[in-house]
C-alpha cells in the first residue's frame, strides 16, 4: 500500500542533508586547501550520496510493483487504501513493514560505511608506508 513512503521521507530528508553537508565541505575546503591532497578519505557527502542511491532506487522499485498491482493509481487520491478507507492499514503497514524497511537499507549502509572505513585506513597506511620509502 504505502509502506514505500517511509523510505521516500528518509531519502528527502538525506537528500536535503547531503546538499547541505556537501557545501559545507566544499566551503571547509576552500578555506584549508594547502595544496596537498589525500586520497585515502572519502568526503561525508559521498558516502550519505550512497545512501540516497539505496533509499531512492528502493523506493523505485516499490513504487513501480504498486503500481503494477494496482495500489498505485494515476488519479487522486493515489493510494487505493485511502480511496477505499483503510486508512488505519495503511498506517499499520507503513509503521511496520516501511519502517523495517528504511531501517534495512539504512543497516545496509552501515555496512558499506564500516568496509569503506577498513579501506580508507588501510590506503591510509599504505599511503604513509609510500612516504617513509
Amino acid at each position: 500500500m504505502a509502506c514505500l513512503l517511509v523510505p521516500v521521507a528518509e531519502a528527502v530528508v538525506t537528500t536535503v542533508a547531503e546538499k547541505a553537508i556537501k557545501a559545507k565541505e566544499l566551503s571547509t575546503e576552500k578555506s584549508t586547501d594547502n595544496g596537498c591532497e589525500s586520497t585515502s578519505k572519502i568526503p561525508f557527502s559521498r558516502k550519505l550520496g550512497w545512501l540516497n542511491k539505496l533509499l531512492w532506487g528502493g523506493s523505485a522499485l516499490l513504487a513501480v510493483e504498486h503500481i503494477w498491482h494496482g495500489e498505485i493509481t494515476f488519479s487522486f487520491p493515489f493510494l487505493t487504501a485511502v480511496e477505499n478507507g483503510e486508512i488505519a492499514e495503511m498506517f499499520a503497514e507503513m509503521s511496520s513493514t516501511g519502517v523495517l524497511m528504511a531501517v534495512a537499507v539504512t543497516a545496509v549502509w552501515a555496512g558499506m560505511l564500516a568496509v569503506s572505513s577498513v579501506a580508507e585506513k588501510k590506503a591510509s597506511s599504505t599511503e604513509k608506508v609510500g612516504e617513509e620509502a
